[in-house]
This record gives structure tokens, C-alpha cells and sequence, in this order.
């Protein structure tokens, strides 16, 4: 097996970095959702209320980012905010971009704000985690690895149903290992994973939502992959694809992973 693809979304919901190489951290891929859409009550603004968030680009550069030409720096030191990722989520404390207020709030087409987390070490991972783990903005887990050999599983059922293909990128992945049989990382649950010289416990398995339904290059609904997952993936947790990693790294370490590099499913 090895990795084929490498992805980030500096911004919750925005539009995806592909990379040929990655820093792996404690709580993901170094610059991996950093910065999030939140709302009047500071709850975060995902693609499941504003699709238009794929139309998001985002482009790092030395202490802040570029949204679509929209120059932002690392608010370090903006006002301190009480923010959720979702409303049911614990709380924490992130820091404003206020100069972007008038930015995000035209670009939704309705108020918000832009917050960074300016410290990774605040968001405890809440299941399947040991308690030194932590998580950046993403929805639960630092990293999701997704098998290509799966997605060609799924498209198979898209086209006996009658409907076109969807590319991986609609389940939003970290890290795509190619080169293992279809639902192999069903196996990989509980044990670890070497990729590269970093190793990765696999947490759980990936509940998927109706992100998956929207198109990441414009934004538009459809109804699949979701409703083959429904009839093919359903499980007592829910609808599944992919996994849910933590990478087994002690605070202050780092390692770096690159597409083409070997990777083993270890106990």
C-alpha cells in the first residue's frame, strides 16, 4: 500500500490543498482547519448549512491566509471568543479576525465571523481517544484516511443504480492510501497504521454525512453517495466510509508523510 493523495482545508467547509508532502502534528496535518465560519452564537458555519463554501479558496501564506485574493492574518492578537464546532460540542476559546468580518459576512450572504484557533492544545478529543489527545477544528478526529479501492466499490453501486460516479473528493479525506483491497480499512480498526515513519491508531470508522451529496468543485446537491451508503454501509453507528486517525505522537513532536510512501496495517 501506499498514500496517493494528501489533502488539507485551512478553513472548516472551504475548498481542499492537495500536497505532495505533509507535516503530521499531534492534532492533524499541520494547517489543517485552523480557521472556521462561525456564526452569531459562535457556532461553526459548515458546507451542511452554506454549500457555498467550496467556492472557498484558500492559499496560506507566512502568518495569515488569502481567501479568494482576501488577505487575513493569524488574529494572535484579536479578541478571545467562545466557540463550538458544532452547537451539541463542548466549548472553546479561539481568537477573531475582525478585519475579515465584512469579507465572510458578503461572501455567506449573511453575519459571520472568522475565528483561529490559536491554541491546538484546548480541543480534547471526545471518543476512541486517549485523554492527552487533541483535535483542531475538524469534526472529531485529526486526520480521515479513505481507500480508492472502496470509492470504486460505492461508484459500482452508483452505476447499477443508474447515477454517475462521484470522485473522493466528496468524503473530504486527509490521506488517500491506494493499493489495498475494497473495505480493508474496516480491518484496520483499533490496530495502527504505519505511514511512512509516523504511525497512526485507528480510531473509528468515519460516519458520513450530507456533505458527501455535495459537489466540492461548485457547490450544487445531489442525493449520492449517500443513499447507496445507506442501502450498502448502514451500521449501528450510522453510514460509513473511511477512517478516523490520531497520530501516535507525543506533544512537541512532528513527522512528515509523502504521497508514494509505503504504508502497513500493523496490530
Amino acid at each position: 500500500m501506499r498514500i496517493s493523495s494528501l489533502h488539507t482545508y485551512p478553513v472548516k467547509g472551504g475548498h481542499r490543498l492537495d500536497h505532495d508532502e505533509a507535516r503530521v502534528e499531534p492534532w492533524g496535518l499541520a494547517g489543517d482547519r485552523r480557521w472556521m465560519m462561525i456564526d452569531a452564537d459562535g457556532v461553526g458555519i459548515t458546507q451542511r448549512m452554506a454549500p457555498e463554501l467550496t467556492r472557498l479558496q484558500p492559499v496560506p501564506r507566512p502568518g495569515g491566509l488569502e481567501l479568494n485574493g482576501f488577505r487575513v492574518d493569524e488574529p494572535v492578537d484579536g479578541p478571545k471568543e467562545t466557540i463550538r464546532v458544532f452547537s451539541s460540542k463542548p466549548p472553546l476559546s479561539a481568537r477573531v479576525a475582525t478585519a475579515a468580518t465584512e469579507f465572510v459576512s458578503a461572501f455567506l450572504g449573511r453575519p459571520a465571523r472568522l475565528a483561529w484557533l490559536a491554541d491546538t492544545s484546548v480541543r480534547p478529543i471526545e471518543t476512541d481517544a486517549l485523554p492527552s489527545d487533541r483535535v483542531s477544528l475538524a469534526d472529531g478526529f485529526p486526520l480521515l484516511l479513505t481507500n480508492p479501492a472502496s470509492l470504486d466499490a460505492v461508484n459500482d453501486w452508483l452505476l447499477e443504480e443508474g447515477d454517475e460516479p462521484v470522485p473522493m473528493t466528496r468524503f473530504r479525506p486527509n490521506v488517500v492510501i491506494a493499493g489495498a483491497r475494497p473495505w480493508a480499512e474496516d480491518d484496520w480498526l483499533g490496530a495502527r497504521l504505519r505511514v511512512g515513519d509516523v504511525t497512526f491508531r485507528v480510531a473509528s470508522a468515519c460516519r458520513r454525512c450530507v456533505v458527501t451529496t455535495i459537489d466540492q468543485e461548485t457547490g450544487e446537491i445531489g442525493r449520492q453517495p449517500l443513499r447507496a451508503l445507506g442501502r450498502h454501509r448502514r451500521y449501528a453507528d450510522g453510514l460509513r466510509f473511511g477512517v478516523n486517525l490520531i497520530p501516535d505522537l507525543a506533544p512537541g513532536d512532528d513527522g512528515v508523510i509523502r504521497v508514494g510512501e509505503t504504508s502497513l496495517a500493523l496490530p
